[in-house]
């Protein structure tokens, strides 16, 4: 793996994972040293956190991490519902009807309050074989963007078992309608999905203190 490449996962988990908190100041011979890598790689790992909206430019040699706030989460969701009812609609003409009979199933079985990393495990596996039925590199570069900051989402809000099992009920009529060719019906129930999904995150941060 490259130095650049090493850098912008070890800053992206960070980031993702609250390690490095918004408003943390990424000085560029500090992180550099910390990560072990020359100045170069960094500046390439920090460009590419920057194009995905992660951090910005506080100075010449300083650079934070940028904050996400509910205006942010709201503007992030006007996106991801465009690409994502779009995607469901193109999988259900494209993809493989086995494929996602499948995920139907396992969406039946998972029990997100129990095993919640498997519960997005199965999310993250549902939305490869989204973006493979997909195949257009376009969506899929613009979804991967979305998924980015969608991990910090994730994590603000406080995950609440009666939304999750909602959701795991969401996904299998996605994945149900996907395998029966309906598009229609595919991306009308990821526009409910996705409705639900803001609402539920909106209503975690404001009970938040």
């Amino acid at each position: 793996m490259r130095a650049s490449d090493r850098a912008y996962a070890t800053l992206l988990d960070e980031i993702q994972s609250g390690t490095l908190p918004a408003g943390a100041v990424l000085a560029e011979v500090e992180q550099a040293t910390r990560l072990g890598v020359s100045r170069t790689p960094l500046r390439e790992a920090l460009s590419r956190l920057a194009a995905d909206g992660l951090v910005a430019q506080a100075s010449p040699r300083v650079t934070v991490v940028t904050a996400i706030d509910a205006d942010d989460i709201r503007e992030l969701f006007e996106l991801r519902r465009a690409l994502e009812e779009s995607s469901a609609r193109l999988a259900a003409r494209r993809g493989d009807p086995t494929v996602f009979a499948a995920l139907a199933t396992e969406f039946s079985a998972v029990d997100p309050s129990a095993a919640p990393d498997d519960y997005y495990a199965l999310i993250a596996r549902f939305d490869a074989a989204v973006d493979t039925a997909v195949a257009n590199d376009y969506l899929t570069a613009a979804l991967r963007t979305v998924r980015t900051h969608l991990v910090r989402v994730r994590r603000l809000a406080r995950d609440r078992p009666a939304r999750l099992t909602a959701s795991v009920a969401e996904h299998r009529v996605i994945a149900d309608a996907i395998a029966a060719g309906d598009g229609d019906l595919a991306a009308h129930a990821t526009h409910v999905h996705l409705h639900n999904a803001l609402t539920g995150i909106l209503d975690s941060l404001e009970a938040t203190p």
